[in-house]
Parts: structure tokens; sequence; C-alpha cells
């Protein structure tokens, strides 16, 4: 650890006075059992509707908790906020869209593509059959993540590696800069109009009843997301790979005087964020039905806030995290939350990120630490 970051954790922490914190938690409760009180209206008032705009937010919110959880694995491991993962989250939707509408894997700035013989456009999803569909959807799903996968590995090694000692701001503004190398390169491969990308999924509802529709697509991000997210939780608690990393994640000097090779458990879990945010670019492409090369930058921010508000560093407050703010989204949206409307979302959710971070700046499930009290 550095002269640095060692003086940082010996400064003394700033308390409020006791009848400051009080006013503020009075206030905090009061905003809390405000909002409960107006949504529970909501809800009595058009209950259809709103489990409706609760679906949404919860699919919404999982395509978060997807990209928040490649932020928390990395801040839990060295402890560095990665900026560039929602850029690669974005080329993830991007190599999306070539997969589904030129039938192709290709490399970014590289003129060579691999066909995989998918036969679909964006003129023949119309006749194209389910297997087709499905083999499509495996298709960008897996060579998204590889591709993510690699591209974070490089960002590491390349660029935060050999800073690993360094003052943590050094890694900090590289992974800044990092993140404007990635969305120029988006711009590049695709220029800086919206790539729309055709829908595969298919039609209908899955849900219907009671005026209470769930369509097909929806619930299919949720099929893909959940599974993805029960793996990870399994790989980092059950397996060999997980323990490493919990362990270096712990102490890394202890780690590898216990025999576990530190740079290649911080590279293995570089690759499992990046193979998150090629999933959530996927699946982020073909639900919603189109990309940019910006996006990585706005949705980077929400799945950010996600891990932040949920406590950076704990999986579990990473999906709660990103479920949470996409039920605030989709809530507001639906003019549910004091009638403010959709171009209020912003403000509310970061609005919320601030009050959050005032009264429990570990987040929803993080640990309260004495360095931190």
């Amino acid at each position: 650890m550095s002269t640095a970051d060692t003086a940082a954790r010996q400064l003394p922490t700033r308390r409020l006075p006791p009848v400051s914190q009080l006013l503020l938690w009075f206030f905090g409760a009061f905003l809390l059992i405000a909002t409960f009180g107006w949504l529970l209206k909501e809800f009595i008032n058009s209950p259809s509707r709103f489990i409706e705009v609760t679906l949404i937010g919860f699919t919404n919110g999982s395509i978060y908790a997807l990209v928040a959880l490649g932020y928390t694995l990395v801040y839990g491991i060295i402890e560095l906020i990665n900026f560039a993962h929602g850029d690669n989250f974005m080329l993830g939707s991007f190599q999306t869209h070539s997969i589904v509408t030129e039938g192709a894997f290709q490399l970014p700035l590289y003129p060579t593509t691999l066909v995989l013989g998918i036969p679909l456009g964006t003129t023949a999803v119309a006749s194209s059959s389910g297997l087709q569909r499905g083999y499509t959807i495996a298709m960008a799903l897996f060579f998204s993540m590889l591709m993510c996968m690699t591209i974070n590995v490089l960002i590491e090694r390349i660029g935060y590696k050999p800073l690993r000692n360094q003052p943590r701001l050094a890694p900090l503004i590289t992974a800044i800069g990092f993140s404007f190398l990635l969305q120029n390169i988006g711009l590049i491969w695709k220029n800086a109009s919206p790539q729309p990308v055709p829908d595969i999924f298919p039609k209908g509802n899955v849900i219907e009843t009671h005026g209470v529709s769930y369509e097909w697509g929806a619930f299919i991000v949720i099929v893909i997301t959940i599974p993805l997210l029960l793996v990870l939780s399994w790989l980092v608690r059950s397996t060999k790979a997980g323990k490493a990393m919990r362990a270096t994640a712990q102490d890394q000097d202890a780690a590898a005087m216990m025999g576990i090779n530190v740079d290649r458990t911080i590279s293995f879990t570089f690759a499992l964020g990046g193979a998150l945010a090629g999933a959530a670019g996927a699946i982020y492409a073909l639900s919603i039905g189109n990309t940019k090369f910006d996006l990585g930058f706005r949705l980077g921010l929400f799945a950010f806030t996600a891990a932040v508000l949920g406590g950076i560093g704990n999986l579990n407050g990473a999906v709660l995290g990103g479920v949470v703010l996409g039920l605030i989204a989709a809530y507001n949206d639906a003019d549910f939350l004091f009638n403010l409307g959709a171009r209020w979302t912003n403000t509310v959710i970061f609005s919320i990120l601030i009050l959050i971070l005032v009264f429990r700046p570990s987040g929803l499930l993080g640990e309260q630490t004495p360095e931190g009290q």
C-alpha cells in the first residue's frame, strides 16, 4: 500500500453533530414513507398498470444488474472503478448488431469477419424459424461475451497492471482514458447514428390475465439474466477460482503467500466482468432494438449508480441496486413517482443516489467498516 493511501486512511473522519444527524434521518424517513404511500395510492387506483410497470422495471433492472456486477467485481478485488466497463458493454451491443444484421462476427477496426452462417438480416427476420432465431440469440450472446471478455483482460494487462502499486488517481485517470478510447472505437466501427437491431424474440405475451400482459421478449431477458446471475454467484462462492478471488480481495499479499497467483486471479476477475458486460450488451440490443456509440456512458452511469446503491463490492448488492434502479426508472417514466414525468428520471435516480450516500455511504447491503464510520 502506498504512503498516500496509508495517510488517507489515517485522516480523521468528519461526523455530523447529533442534531444534524437526527434531522437528516427524519427527512429521509419522511421521504421514504411519502414515496411508498404514493406508490400504494397508484397501485390502488390502477393495479394492472402498476403490475405491468413493475415487470418492466424488473426486466430493465436485471440488465442494469449485469453491468453493475462488472463494476463491483473489479472494485471488490482491486478497489478500482473501471469506467471503461460501460463502453465495453456498448461494444458488446455492437457485436450483437453485426451478428443479427450481417450474420457475422466482426473485430472492431479490423476488416476481416467470421461468417457464422446465420440466415438472418434486417429483411429475413420475418421468414426465419424459431430454431434460427434461437441460434442467432445464442451466437450473439457467446461472441459478444467473448469479445468483451478479451477487451477487458487486455485493458487490465496494458493499463491497470503496470499502475497497480501507484497512487489510486493514476489508474482512475487511465480508466477514463480507456473509456474514451472504446467509445471512439465504437464511433469508427458503426458511426454516430443509432444502429437498429431487428426484433428476433418471439411475439405475443407470456402472461395475459386480469389486464396484465408481459411480452415474451421481456420474459426471455429474465430467462437469460437470472441463470447468469446464479452461475456467477456459484462461481464466486463455491469454486476454487472464486475462493481465490475472495482471498485476493481480502489481502493480496496474504493470498500470494498462500500460493494464489494474484495476477492470474485479477485477470480472471476482469474476464468475468467483461463477459457480463458482453452478455448485458447482447440482451440490451436484442430487447431494446437499437444501440449507439455513446450508450455505454449513459447506461454505464446507471449501472455504476446501481452498484453504489447496493453496496460497491457486494455481488448481492449490485443485483439489488440494479433491480431497485430499474423499478425507480419505470415508476417515474409511468408518472407513478409524484407525477414528475420521464424527463425527470435521471434527476430522480441521482437524487436518490445522493440520499443513499448521505444516510448510508456503504450502500444498502454494504458492510460498515471502522474506516468508513
